[in-house]
């Protein structure tokens, strides 16, 4: 069989997303040409590798051994392209990354700061929540990734760097805004906005809470910090927030932070990789110095 890397990788695509179109998205390909090449490449192997069942597309039994395969060559592939980069010496190539979606106020500024230095790096930045960040740090598909909490999993490797500041915030306006030493008992009575179960923010929350023996009904379920932004400033209820997240707010007035016992609660970004994980030169480099110069992102609390 005369196989090519071009049509493994479709393939691969293909069968990961079960979609044509969505792997021509993530090729940066159009979908005749998608087609194209697997039609070829079943013509190479000589037995149809997809089939279509109703909407839905499912690989036949020689695709299942396809897909393996070509998980096995591409890794071994990218590998070699490592190794080989490596062995130069130089820092260069693909950097591969997921975030969760509230590091989008730093990571951004980390890596246009290591760019400066290492021009000639490629970075794929993925923000994600922290469910599929999770999923594809188990899978193996990022160098590292990076999360405020850490899966309870000793197969994992986790480099602390930068602080993550955690505070209640409320509208200027809100009955609470100057109001000093507010017990947390105090604030489990007022509404609040919250992010969705499994985010991490939530996660700490509700980990306090509990100390306390206490529980709070979400007001409102959101899906990133920017919504609850928005709700609190509209006076919809209160939220907790990365301080990250917040400079433009507090800059403005928009938003205040509240004076409550137990805040701010102060935990850590980690980059987190699978142990055992052999990183290329390029993400040693970045992992070294997001570690080291993470002080350039300073936060805004003191």
């Amino acid at each position: 069989m005369h196989l090519t890397l071009q049509q493994l990788r479709i393939f691969e695509s293909v069968s990961r997303h079960a979609s044509y179109t969505r792997a021509a998205e993530e090729l940066f390909l159009t979908q005749p040409a998608v087609s194209l090449q697997l039609k070829r490449l079943e013509e190479q192997v000589g037995l149809p590798l997809l089939e279509r069942v109703g909407k839905k597309i499912f690989p036949t039994a020689a695709g299942k051994l396809m897909y393996e395969s070509s998980l096995d060559i591409l890794a071994r592939v990218d590998k070699l392209k490592k190794q080989v980069v490596d062995l130069k010496g130089e820092v260069k190539g693909v950097l591969q990354i997921a975030v969760v979606s509230t590091t989008k106020y730093f990571m951004p500024h980390l890596l246009g700061n290591f760019l400066q230095k290492y021009p000639d790096v490629e970075p794929k930045l993925k923000f994600s929540n922290r469910e599929r960040v999770i999923e594809r740090l188990m899978n193996n598909e990022d160098d590292f990734v990076v999360m405020g909490q850490i899966p309870n999993d000793k197969s994992l490797a986790a480099y602390p760097f930068l602080e993550n500041i955690l505070v209640v915030v409320a509208a200027p306006d809100h009955h609470l805004a100057n109001k000093k030493n507010i017990q947390i008992e105090e604030l489990a009575k007022e509404r609040f906005l919250e992010r969705e179960l499994g985010s991490g923010t939530r996660l700490v929350f509700d980990q306090l809470l509990s100390e306390h023996e206490l529980t709070i009904e979400p007001y409102m379920e959101l899906g990133s910090s920017e919504a609850i932004k928005q709700g609190v400033t509209a006076g919809l209820g209160l939220g907790v927030l990365s301080l990250h997240a917040l400079k433009l707010e507090l800059d403005a007035g928009t938003l205040v932070i509240l004076d409550v016992n137990e805040f701010p609660i102060k935990r850590r970004w980690y980059a987190v990789h699978l142990k055992g994980k052999t990183l290329s030169l390029v993400a040693r480099t970045f992992l070294e110095f997001i570690v080291s110069d993470s002080k350039l992102v300073k936060s805004s609390i003191e």
